[in-house]
């Protein structure tokens, strides 16, 4: 890892290609998977407004298929320009940021870090790079939402996300943007935490321990790992995101939630425990699918561009 540091200070395009590598392998993982996260948001904000018993009654499989059957299929990607611009600032900060630090404190080339100083490094650089992506987070929610309006016969709320970006200054303010930004940074903590350090750890425990070398075979191995991680850890912090970013202001000016600790409450109080896990299923699938593609293109396009392995 020292002579990776070395390396990038003798030569500072390594970070540009860094960038890089990392938006292409992000957009290639977006793109992918991006149906399985319309459904995970759509299943976490069913129930707002329905009682109890009938918060229950919703599938992964049966909001998915309420999806095709009323939106067609392209209401499953209902909102992936907004997601691909955000993850052009959001993975490669983290990715990218996750290294930096990973480098700044290791001192020999022989060293490895504690998986609990892997953890920090890595929430940390989730949560800042989440701060620059907020905005196009919340207009991919938003987007997303709209479907759910237009199968109900509701008009929907923006036209597309240029629309959404400047309604929602117009209406709430350039602050507007970065509401539910508290959640959206526990999340990106939270999210990171488990993914970057599971998988930096995961992929140097099986190379280390000879049960396969630095190949697609490490990689993929070590994505499964860190995508159960990431979404055991993050689920509960992401439907209160949601729906934090999903809320706007009622008739009487009044929030339905007045911060995410509310809306952790109400959540609860009506739906139960386990509605802090809604959405677990189809974000795990997400979340594995996404690991494989992005690690496996990011560790290629890494070697393609004359980059050492992350």
């Amino acid at each position: 890892m020292k002579a990776q540091e070395n390396d990038q200070k003798r030569n500072p395009n390594n970070n540009f290609r860094k960038i890089t590598v990392t938006s292409l392998s992000a957009m290639a993982a977006e793109t992918t998977t991006f149906p399985l996260d319309i459904t995970k948001t759509r299943l976490q904000l069913h129930g707002e407004s329905l009682s109890h018993s009938a918060a229950r009654r919703a599938s992964a499989f049966q909001i998915a298929g309420k999806i095709v059957r009323n939106e067609g299929l392209g209401g499953l990607y209902k909102g992936l320009s907004p997601a691909i611009i955000r993850h052009l600032f959001y993975t490669p900060t983290r990715i990218v940021g996750y290294e930096h630090l990973r480098n700044v404190f290791v001192t020999s080339y022989d060293q490895e870090l504690s998986f609990l100083d892997k953890a920090v490094i890595g929430g940390c650089s989730g949560a800042l790079a989440q701060v620059f992506a907020s905005p196009a987070d919340l207009v991919k929610v938003r987007m997303q939402a709209d479907g759910r309006l237009a199968s109900q016969g509701q008009q929907p709320r923006y036209s597309g996300p240029y629309d959404a970006l400047g309604k929602i200054i117009q209406t709430e303010g350039i602050r507007g943007l970065w509401k539910g930004v508290f959640p959206n940074v526990q999340r990106a903590f939270l999210v990171n935490m488990g993914e970057l350090a599971c998988y930096d750890h995961a992929k140097h425990f099986v190379i280390g321990h000879q049960i396969a070398n630095d190949n697609i075979y490490a990689h993929t191995l070590a994505s499964i790992m860190s995508g159960l991680s990431a979404t055991t850890l993050s689920c509960p912090a992401d439907v209160v995101k949601t729906r934090m970013m999903n809320q706007v202001a009622g008739e009487d000016g009044k929030m339905k939630y007045r911060n995410s600790y509310d809306c952790l409450v109400k959540t609860v109080r009506v739906e139960g425990f386990k509605a802090l896990w809604k959405g677990f299923i189809p974000t795990w699938a997400r979340l594995g699918p996404w690991q494989f593609v992005f690690w496996v293109s990011y560790e290629k396009f890494r070697q393609i561009a004359g980059l050492s392995s992350f």
